[in-house]
């Protein structure tokens, strides 16, 4: 029988001023209407000056169209169903579209996003940034809500911009119409290295072959991603800037790439301390809203969309991968998000290597032999720190004929042939 809990107190909403004919300038420093004169910025930071971003509405796009100067959600054809994320399964219609990357004349780690949008009741129109090092390694995307400027973790001079629209499945969509960048530097900022994240979690099957992901791939049988329930960790298609490791209890390993949103929820990016965690501050690091409303009865047993949770999924698992690790059946796994825990990192003890096998995922061996035991999968576009090189059997890949392996773990090796390097690894 289930309990009934009190649920957490809810997102505090951003009240926004609608100001001729519902369009709405969304500031980090404040709220203007469109073509009215730009709004006093808030006060600038002792011996800095603000750095500003014009970006045209323009780059990569996933159910994002533009036209006539605007950015819209794409419209459905006649008679399909609005096309949404494989994972979302019932959630409202959302679109990114990426803006490309900026570098600024001066580092920067604060980064406010006025954004010119006509929202109609119900949707949103969310910028957010992220921010690459100088190993070329990228933060998580960033919200830059109004009054409330992006913070990176890091200094960066160059940033990545994306927008995320989002609505119900019927009724008018979000315009967007412009959308600036202003950035600048905190003083006196304390940032400290923290561990990266690693937690035991329930992995599900996604199945949905045919299906696109929130990034716009087509799902296929054999395919090697996984999805998490928060954009703020989501790869565009066919990169890796977001990979995990999974293992199993038996100890078989995949590394693959975030291509999709879900299980349950899209904004519970529960790998993240409170703060920065978005919603359910209250539950434990590690520990997926999911999980907590199946087991606990958390939230009345509902996900962030009021659907009765029916299993405690904190990660789905892409078919190839899901069969890879050979697992029969849904179950707890241990997952590594290897993108954190590397804010404050020297770029020179990281040698960054990323799958280049676009056909099948390169096997993961015991030893630099093609002989040695199968320990796992390394997925097309995923992304792993090398140890080390040693010299091995011949292997023929994407990069051509080598007897070159790398290691990417204790006994765990992967053939050069078949991965790109950003920087030279040291012999082993």
């Amino acid at each position: 029988m289930r309990t009934s809990r009190r649920r957490p107190p809810a997102p505090t909403p951003v009240v926004l001023w609608v100001i001729a004919a519902a369009t709405v300038l969304l500031l980090a420093t404040g709220v203007a209407a469109a073509g009215a004169p730009s709004p006093t910025p808030g006060p600038r930071i002792p011996g800095t000056d603000a750095q500003r971003w014009d970006p045209d509405l323009a780059g990569s796009a996933v159910r994002v169209q533009v036209s006539g100067g605007a950015a819209r959600l794409a419209t459905p054809r006649d008679g399909e169903p609005a096309e949404r994320a494989g994972s979302l399964r019932g959630a409202t219609r959302q679109g990114f579209l990426d803006l490309g990357t900026h570098t600024f004349a001066r580092a920067v780690d604060r980064v406010a996003v006025p954004v010119t949008a006509d929202l109609p009741a119900g949707t949103s129109a969310v910028a957010s940034v992220r921010g690459r090092d100088d190993a070329g390694r990228w933060s998580e995307w960033v919200p830059a809500t109004p009054g409330s400027p992006a913070v990176l973790p890091a200094p960066t001079r160059t940033v990545a911009l994306r927008l995320t629209l989002g609505a119900p499945d019927t009724g008018t969509g979000p315009t967007v119409r412009a959308v600036s960048v202003r950035a600048d530097r905190q003083v006196g900022a304390q940032r400290t290295l923290t561990p990266r994240a690693s937690y035991r979690v329930f992995a599900t099957r996604e199945g949905l072959v045919g299906g696109t992901t929130a990034n716009g791939h087509v799902i296929t049988e054999n395919d090697q991603f996984v999805a998490l329930p928060s954009s703020h960790a989501l790869d565009a298609d066919g990169k890796g800037d977001y990979t995990v490791r999974l293992c199993t209890d038996a100890g078989r390993c995949a590394i693959v790439p975030v291509w999709d949103v879900g299980p349950w929820n899209t904004d519970d990016d529960y790998w993240n301390a409170a703060p920065p965690r978005q919603n359910w501050a209250d539950l434990p690091q590690g520990t997926p809203e999911a999980q907590m409303a199946f087991q606990k009865d958390y939230h009345d047993g509902e996900d962030g969309f009021g659907r009765e949770v029916k299993n405690p999924a904190g990660i789905d698992v892409a078919d190839g991968t899901f069969h890879a690790l050979g697992l029969g059946d849904n179950s707890f796994v241990t997952v590594d998000y290897l993108w954190t825990g590397r804010a404050g990192e020297a770029p020179g003890d990281i040698h960054l290597g990323t799958a280049d096998s676009p056909q099948n995922p390169v096997t993961i061996r015991s030893t630099p032999a093609n002989g040695g035991t199968d320990e796992g999968l390394f997925g097309n576009a995923a992304q792993v720190d090398v140890q080390c090189h040693v010299a091995g059997d011949s292997v023929t890949g994407s990069h051509g004929t080598s007897t070159d392996w790398l290691r990417i773990d204790t006994d765990r090796y992967v053939p050069a042939a078949w991965v790109t390097t950003a920087t030279a690894p040291p012999a082993c």
